[in-house]
């Protein structure tokens, strides 16, 4: 009488074969708490998904961009949780953060903010300019509203990024 399986027999190599992830599949979304270690997760995991994927000609400039917008979103928002999407479209990284950090009413307010944020991403600025990118913030379409903050970086212009001198992104 044959022993009956407790557990499912584990794949053969032609069952799971080695097969590496494509940019069309790049998609990945996170969602993470706004606490001060949330822009070193998304450091690390953004590295990890553009090697798996293999883009280590962005993954530089890739990881930079993920940081800024992640720590300004951290401490902007004033909601427990942010956002953070990861694209491959087009030949282009494309970033995207949500935080609930809602816009203001009041037009001097508004603006008093805006000048803040845009002071928070001068870094962001530099990299997606380097890149010859794109990049921007504003309301979110998204029910509850907040801000999205977003880059794109074409993978032509992130090569030449990365061929610049060593970036720091731990």
């Amino acid at each position: 009488m044959p022993t009956p399986f407790t557990t499912c027999p584990p794949p053969t190599a032609v069952d799971a074969p080695s097969i590496r992830p494509t940019l069309e599949a790049l998609t990945y979304s996170l969602t993470l708490p706004a606490a001060p270690q949330s822009p070193a997760i998304a450091r690390a995991a953004t590295r990890t998904i553009l090697r798996a994927h293999a883009l280590d000609d962005v993954t530089d400039a890739g990881v930079q961009v993920v940081s800024e917008l992640a720590s300004c979103a951290c401490r902007f928002t004033p909601t427990a949780e942010v956002y953070l999407s990861l694209r491959y479209r087009d030949d282009a990284l494309r970033v995207v953060l949500y935080d609930g950090h809602p816009r203001h009413t009041g037009p001097r307010l508004a603006a008093a903010c805006e000048t803040r944020r845009r002071a928070a991403l001068r870094v962001l600025s530099c990299v997606v300019k380097s890149c010859n990118g794109d990049w921007g913030f504003g309301d979110a379409r998204e029910p509850g509203g907040g801000t999205r903050m977003w880059a794109v970086l074409p993978r032509h212009g992130a090569r030449a990024y990365a061929a610049c001198e060593p970036h720091t992104t731990e």
